[in-house]
């Protein structure tokens, strides 16, 4: 009864009381000299430690049991222990010594006939081949354990062994294979108790229609899979349909949508840690950026890709031969008390050689001898390398006083050049916009125009004053904050505020040349010199206003990439050829061209906002195709360490 009553507790998940009702019953077989009952409660005593994860106690115990069931002969008790080690070895990872125990069990299981023994065994060799690479023999184990489970009706077996056989034909590329066992699986689940497997299996039917290029199949599975997980919050399943539905889209031509489903499946990936569906979300945002011609964003997620690719093919899963020699259970265990017994016979020998006092005498004083003169050697180097590490101390400081000197020196320049740009573009800008002013006012003093052509011009003369204002308000910034240094003042701010500042600033220009702004910006804070990157998002408007012919569209945008704010100024105006792209940043080749309606410029403003963008721990770029249009991109730090 004390057994009955365990094994019904251990079924019940109740852990805790079963162990007390475990210690209890293996006193009382221990009174009794009940081996069956000692075999009995160790072995459940090993079942509920592997529960838990606690292999080591686990293993003590199932041999243990083992052990005792050997003394009776129980060749099913054998069998029915051997394949929980089996079981256990295999999530540990000890493959081979897993694989041998679970052959050996299923030969005594299917001797007899034991279903439900035979489908827990099948099953764990299936996964056990699945891991080691040997994805036939996964699938006919797989099969084996399907046919079983269907005899003794293990519905959620069923379900559980029909999904693994779609994903192992999946692997071996069989894929109208994968799709008939896919819809078979979806087929026997239930709606309301199957959501994680319902969640799991729609994604990747979905993707599997997609390799045939059979869109509404793939679109129909995708669609409800994304619904789906959404619904059940299921991140793992919700990643999985993201990258699948991406993929759809790109195929499609649908870029802006496949971009917003493959960002989100990134944030989500680098949650959950899948590593699998990461790595395939860099290769379709590989794809996404080469289709769209930013082949330096492709070339950001490709690096990616790589690193990642390389890290994972580390991580090599063993492989071992197909077929492994069925251990001797019962013969297996007397050759090892046989060995046993040989090695206390050794250790004996050994300790009745050494008996001799003579023998023993000459090994304790050669040990001395050999005891001292390694103890000197350790003295002598020992104290070599102290001499040597305040040598190599001493030269390591001087080191880093000379690389903090050079450094120090190397800023100081970049900083006065940057200072001189910057001077020069603010100035040249203020005469322009001053200059413009002081012609209109002219005009008006002579009597060369009426006041009601005056008033015409007023728009444009207000925008010459606004630039002029906002020029000279930046300026004075940095002069009250920094006088003599041009060292950024990192805070955080919201950028799109940033944005619609500076939007204003053009409306008029943007007005006259008929050009359309779209501002896709979103409330994002970076850390940066809020000054400085106001001059870099007014250069970079300014700039894609001035080469935007009538009609042309500009859009400003901010999206999260790896923890970092991506702000994006693009344009469909003239483009830029590539032989002038690798001037647009050199600040000595001073590289301007005429705006589409003859803008004069400086030929600097790139080269500072380069600067002041390097200045505050960012990078900027562009992408432009002559005739279509240009995207400069700016990478800027969310947070620093101090904020």
């Amino acid at each position: 009864m004390s057994l009955v009553l365990i094994n019904e507790l251990f079924k019940q998940k109740d852990y805790s009381k079963a162990l007390l009702y475990i210690n209890e019953t293996s006193k009382l077989s221990d009174d009794l000299n009940y081996i069956k009952g000692q075999a009995e409660s160790s072995y459940i005593r090993a079942l509920i430690f592997t529960e838990r994860n606690d292999y080591f106690n686990a293993i003590d115990n199932y041999k243990r049991s083992r052990n005792l069931y050997l003394q009776i002969k129980d060749t099913l008790g054998v069998a029915k222990v051997s394949n929980s080690i089996g079981l256990v070895e295999i999530k540990r990872g000890n493959y081979k010594v897993g694989l041998q125990n679970s052959l050996s069990a299923i030969d005594i299981f299917e001797k007899q006939y034991l279903k439900e023994e035979l489908s827990a065994a099948y099953n764990n060799l299936a996964e056990a081949y699945y891991k080691t690479n040997q994805i036939d023999k996964a699938i006919e184990y797989n099969f084996k354990a399907l046919e079983v489970r269907k005899e003794i009706n293990d519905k959620d077996g069923i379900k559980i062994s029909t999904k693994n056989i779609a994903g192992l034909y999946s692997i071996l590329k069989e894929h109208r294979k994968a799709i008939e066992y896919y819809e078979k699986a979806l087929d026997i689940l239930n709606p309301k108790t199957d959501q994680v497997l319902r969640g799991e299996i729609l994604p990747k039917l979905g993707s599997e229609y997609l390799r045939f290029k059979e869109y509404d199949k793939a679109s129909e599975y995708l669609v409800e899979g994304l619904k789906y997980n959404r619904q059940q919050d299921n991140n793992e399943g919700l990643l999985r349909a993201l990258n699948a539905i991406g993929h759809l889209n790109l195929q499609n031509k649908k870029l802006k949508l496949a971009e917003r489903q493959l960002n989100e499946a990134y944030k989500i990936a680098q949650k959950t840690d899948d590593k699998t569906e990461l790595l395939e979300n860099y290769k379709l945002h590989i794809a996404l950026d080469s289709t769209r011609g930013y082949y330096q964003n492709a070339f950001f997620w490709q690096n990616k890709f790589y690193n990642l690719k390389d890290s994972l093919s580390k991580i090599n899963r063993p492989v071992f031969p197909t077929e492994l020699e069925h251990l001797d259970l019962i013969k297996d265990n007397s050759n090892s008390k046989d060995l046993t017994d040989n090695t206390e016979n050794n250790a004996t020998e050994a300790s009745t050689s050494l008996s001799n006092p003579y023998i023993l005498y000459g090994v304790i004083a050669a040990f001395i001898v050999l005891l001292g003169l390694l103890i000197y050697s350790l003295l002598k180097t020992k104290t070599h390398k102290e001499a040597l590490e305040k040598q190599k101390d001493i030269l390591a400081e001087e080191q880093i006083r000379t690389e903090a000197i050079l450094e120090q020196t190397h800023h100081l320049e970049e900083v006065n050049q940057v200072k001189d740009k910057l001077f020069s573009i603010v100035s040249h800008d203020l005469k322009d916009s001053i200059s413009s002013i002081k012609a209109f006012l002219d005009l008006l003093k002579e009597d060369s125009i009426s006041k009601d052509e005056f008033y015409e011009l007023i728009p444009e003369l207000s925008e010459n004053a606004n630039n002029a204002s906002s020029l000279l308000f930046n300026l004075l910034n940095w002069s009250k904050s920094q006088m003599q240094n041009l060292e950024p003042k990192p805070e955080l701010f919201n950028i799109q505020e940033v944005f619609q500042t500076k939007i204003a600033l053009v409306e008029q220009k943007v007005e006259d040349k008929r050009i359309v702004l779209i501002d896709e910006s979103q409330n994002d804070f970076i850390y940066a010199d809020r000054s400085m990157v106001e001059i870099v998002i007014q250069n970079l408007i300014t700039n894609a206003v001035k080469f935007s012919r009538t009609g042309d569209v500009i859009t400003i945008s901010n999206t999260e990439v790896s923890g970092k704010s991506l702000i994006c100024i693009e344009d469909t105006g003239v483009g830029i050829s590539k032989d002038n792209i690798d001037k647009l940043f050199a600040a000595h080749k001073n590289f301007t061209t005429a705006g589409t309606k003859n803008e004069k410029g400086t030929g600097l403003g790139l080269s500072i906002a380069k600067d002041l963008v390097e200045l505050n721990n960012g990078r900027i770029w562009v992408e432009s195709t002559e005739h279509v249009g240009s995207k400069f991109f700016v990478e800027l730090p969310k947070a620093g360490s101090k904020a």
